[in-house]
C-alpha cells in the first residue's frame, strides 16, 4: 500500500531505538525522510547510515530535550535541511520509575520534563511548518495513563498529559487541518522493556507470566507493529481521523484477563 509519504519530512524523536527506530525504518521504506532528533549520538549516526545505505534519505540533530533551546535549535535545523516538516512523532521518553513513596518534587518534576514537557516543546516549534504542510502529529502513549502500574508516578502522569494533549491540540488545530492523534503501547520488547525484565530474579519467567495475559497470540507487541501503525496515522490515508487514542497492544489493556485463564 503506497502512503503517499515520499519525499515527505517527519520529526522522529528518540528515532535511533526500540519504538522510534521502528518508525524511523518504516518511514524510510515508505519514501518518507525521517529526521532523528535525540541525544545518543553513536547511535543516531549508525542508523542514519544504516537507511542511507538502503538507498533512503535520512536527517538527524543531536538534542537534549529536555532543553528547550535544544529542541527550538533541532527544530531549526530541519527546516535549513530540508525546507518543510510535514510531521512529528512524538516518542522520546522513559519509564523512570520514580514513584510516590520512592521520589521527591525534584525527581517527578524532571520525570515530567524527560516524558512529557518536550512532547509540548517539539510540537510548538514546528507548528509554522505544520501549517504550511497540512502536517500531522503522532504521540506515542503508553497504559500506565490508563491502567497504572505502581512506582511510577512521573512516567503515569506524563502519559496521562500525553492523552489529553492529544485531544486538545486535535482541537486547537483543526483551523489548520493538522490532525493529532496518538498510539498507545503496553507490552512492547524494546532495549528498555528488555533491561527492565533484567531487574527480575527470573527474567524469563516473569517475561512468560506477561506474555501469557496478552490475549492477541500470547505474545509482545513488536516495535515495526507499533511503528505501522504510527506511520499510517501520519498519512492521508488516515485523512479523517484525528483527536484518537489508538490502542496497539494484542488487546492487553481493555479485554477482559479472564479470556487468558
Amino acid at each position: 500500500m503506497d502512503l503517499n509519504l515520499k519525499d515527505k519530512v517527519i520529526i522522529v524523536t528518540g528515532g535511533s531505538k526500540g519504538i522510534g527506530l521502528a518508525v524511523s525504518q518504516v518511514l524510510s521504506k515508505e519514501g518518507a525522510i525521517p529526521f532523528i532528533i535525540g541525544r545518543n549520538k553513536p547511535s543516531i549516526i549508525a542508523v542514519a547510515e544504516e537507511i542511507e545505505k538502503s538507498g533512503g534519505q535520512v536527517g538527524f540533530a543531536f538534542a537534549e530535550l529536555t532543553d528547550p533551546e535544544q529542541c527550538k535549535a533541532a527544530v531549526g535545523q530541519v527546516v535549513s535541511t530540508f525546507g518543510r516538516i510535514d510531521g512529528l512523532v512524538n516518542n522520546a521518553g522513559v519509564n523512570d520509575g520514580v514513584g510516590l513513596e520512592n521520589g521527591n518534587y525534584k525527581d517527578f518534576m524532571a520525570s515530567l520534563h524527560k516524558n512529557l514537557v518536550h512532547y509540548y516543546l517539539m510540537a510548538q516549534y514546528a507548528l509554522p511548518e505544520l501549517k504550511k504542510s497540512k502536517g500531522a502529529i503522532v504521540n506515542i502513549g503508553s497504559k500506565t495513563s490508563f491502567t497504572g502500574q505502581g512506582g511510577t508516578s512521573g512516567y503515569a502522569a506524563s502519559n496521562g498529559g500525553r492523552n489529553a494533549l492529544t485531544r486538545e491540540w486535535a482541537i486547537e488545530l483543526l483551523p489548520y487541518e493538522i490532525r493529532v492523534n496518538a498510539v498507545i503501547v503496553a507490552e512492547c520488547y524494546t532495549p528498555l522493556y528488555e533491561k527492565w525484565i533484567g531487574t527480575f530474579s527470573e527474567p524469563e519467567k516473569k517475561l512468560k507470566d506477561i506474555t501469557d495475559k496478552i490475549p492477541l497470540g500470547n505474545r509482545m507487541t513488536t516495535t515495526t507493529e507499533i511503528a505501522n501503525t504510527a506511520v499510517f496515522l501520519l498519512s492521508e490515508l488516515s485523512s479523517h481521523t484525528t483527536g484518537q487514542l489508538i490502542f496497539v497492544d494484542g488487546g492487553y489493556t481493555h479485554l477482559d484477563r479472564a479470556i487468558t485463564a
